[in-house]
């Protein structure tokens, strides 16, 4: 029976309940009582279904601010995440650059002392072949002195340049000091080398600059040595450092192989 019916129905009997010519009808009491009974049991009812509205609503209610709690955190862990992931990137790229900033010089970008000689112990200690060579830039002293050292600067930094151009990937060139460049040549003989540093002197004469409407170029001496089994990395620098010092003095604009 539906909700309807049962109203209908519950609508009649209280009628004929109040109907006085039903009153000493021997089921008049019973079914008075029963009426009041199912209506007793309809209100219970009621009070349930509305506690049970009622926690469904607290419930319903927790649910949201759980679930909001739940999205404001999520919300604040992938901020923190945001930041984490910046300031680790932020490290990274400082540690980048401290890292180049310790093994390159600052003017050229070119490896520095501290660099080449990490790498050469590494090939010593590994037994690798390979070649030095010593590069000055001859009469360099001059272009300071007569154009200024921002000038001179300027003319390196063009020069490490076009030393890139030519330089082949495995090869590691860096500013040894002042004018002076030192190239190391891993897996090459003095043959190969030779030609990798008079194409490398013939693209550094090309170079030119402009100071006050004069264009200046210079040239480029060069001793190369081979490292010798066995053979310190400091002696075979200084067989190149002594090749370089008999290119100078033989005219400079030249390269020397370390006779040794």
């Amino acid at each position: 029976m539906s909700r309807r019916d049962e109203q209908a129905l519950l609508e009649r009997v209280t009628a004929l309940l109040a109907d006085p010519t039903h009153s000493g009808h021997p089921l008049f009491e019973p079914l008075e009582a029963l009426v009041e009974k199912y209506r007793n049991q309809q209100q219970q009812l009621e009070r349930l279904i509305s506690i049970s509205d009622r926690y469904q609503m607290l419930a319903l209610e927790a649910r949201q601010v759980t679930q909001k709690r739940y999205e404001n955190s999520l919300r604040r862990q992938q901020k923190l995440s945001r930041i984490s992931d910046g300031y680790q990137a932020m490290m990274r790229e400082r540690n980048r650059a401290l890292r180049q900033d310790s093994t390159h010089d600052p003017l050229t970008q070119l490896a520095n002392r501290r660099l080449i000689d990490e790498r050469l112990r590494q090939l010593e200690a590994s037994g690798q072949p390979y070649t030095l060579v010593l590069m000055d830039i001859d009469r360099f002293k001059t272009i300071n002195d007569r154009h200024g050292h921002d000038v001179g600067d300027r003319l390196l930094v063009a020069i490490a340049d076009a030393m890139r151009e030519v330089l082949r990937e495995s090869d590691l060139c860096g500013r040894w000091g002042g004018e002076e460049f030192i190239l190391l040549l891993a897996e090459t003989r003095i043959d190969e080398a030779r030609i990798i540093v008079e194409r490398l002197r013939d693209r550094v004469s090309a170079v030119t600059i402009t100071s006050c409407e004069e264009k200046l170029s210079v040239t480029l001496s060069a001793g190369i040595s081979e490292h010798r089994i066995g053979e310190r990395h400091l002696t075979t620098l200084q067989h190149a450092d002594q090749a370089l010092l008999e290119a100078k003095r033989s005219g400079r604009d030249r390269c020397l192989v370390a006779s040794h």
